[in-house]
């Protein structure tokens, strides 16, 4: 394991580069969701009663609100809005993680990352996969969300319904972190050409492995955010901003480490060490 976290973050220091597009890529579509979301939900607050003397603003507020929203269009141009942002992150990025992986599996043989290259050959394999893992990871949903509403309208008290809700919250869970490794073992073998059966059949004689490694670097991203949060409450103001917008680089740094372990995972038997 230890030697696989090494080689990740040795594949990881080669593609510094990549680093810097991801922060300003995330950095970017979380400034112009924020602004998007508070140009929107701002103006609405501001027209807020709470203040007002007359008890009945409260209510005919929210009735002004519930019928602007299913009775006119106001929602038409902001939904199709964030359906094409949406879109737009659900193609970037595959794209990048394909030309990451493809870089990822010709380290060895060039100075240089071939992102672009990987871009360029591997999109059309890798994002379909990206999709999928999205499609697996909602799919209890169809059969965990009814029993949670279930519980909760059967439930005596929150505590009552958080015990119930534990279980499943657990499987999800688990079944999520599962078919994340199966599709990111599928990426790999999409970039490295090995087919889907034997990605697969690679993944399972290397699942100790890969489960050890990735619950590793699971533990150090929860670290790292506790740390942050824990420094950005007892240090408030400019400070706190700024560690939180480079906390952005460094969570983009980990998620990059611990694709490269997994492929270090992954990969090993077939190349020389990194």
């Amino acid at each position: 394991m230890n030697e696989a976290i090494r080689n990740g973050w040795n594949l990881t220091l080669r593609h510094r580069y990549v680093l810097i597009v991801l922060f300003l890529y995330r950095l970017l579509w979380g400034f112009f969701l924020f602004r998007f979301i508070d140009g929107i939900v701002t103006p609405i607050l501001a027209r807020y009663p709470d203040n007002h003397p007359n008890g009945d603003a409260v209510p005919l507020f929210w009735a002004e609100a519930e019928f602007r929203l299913l009775k006119t269009d106001l929602i038409v141009g902001p939904a199709w809005t964030i359906a094409a942002l949406v879109l737009i992150r659900l193609l970037v990025t595959p794209v990048l993680q394909a030309g990451l992986f493809h870089s990822f599996r010709h380290a060895e043989q060039a100075t240089d990352t071939r992102v672009r290259e990987g871009i360029r050959r591997c999109w059309k394999t890798v994002v379909p996969l990206y999709w999928l893992d999205i499609v697996l990871a909602v799919l209890p949903g169809i059969w965990i969300l009814p029993r949670v509403r279930e519980m909760f309208f059967g439930a005596t008290s929150l505590e009552d319904f958080l015990l119930r809700l534990l279980p499943y919250a657990i499987f999800w869970l688990i079944w999520w972190f599962i078919a994340h490794l199966a599709v990111r073992s599928l990426q790999f073998g999409a970039v490295a050409r090995t087919g889907p059966l034997r990605s697969l059949l690679r993944a399972l004689r290397r699942a100790p492995r890969l489960l050890s490694v990735s619950l590793a670097m699971i533990g150090l991203t929860l670290i790292l955010s506790a740390v942050s949060a824990v420094i950005g409450h007892l240090w408030a103001g400019m400070a706190a901003v700024v560690l939180y917008q480079a906390f952005h680089f460094v969570r983009v740094t980990v998620q990059v480490w611990t694709a490269a372990a997994q492929y270090a995972v992954w990969a090993s038997g077939e190349r020389p060490n990194i």
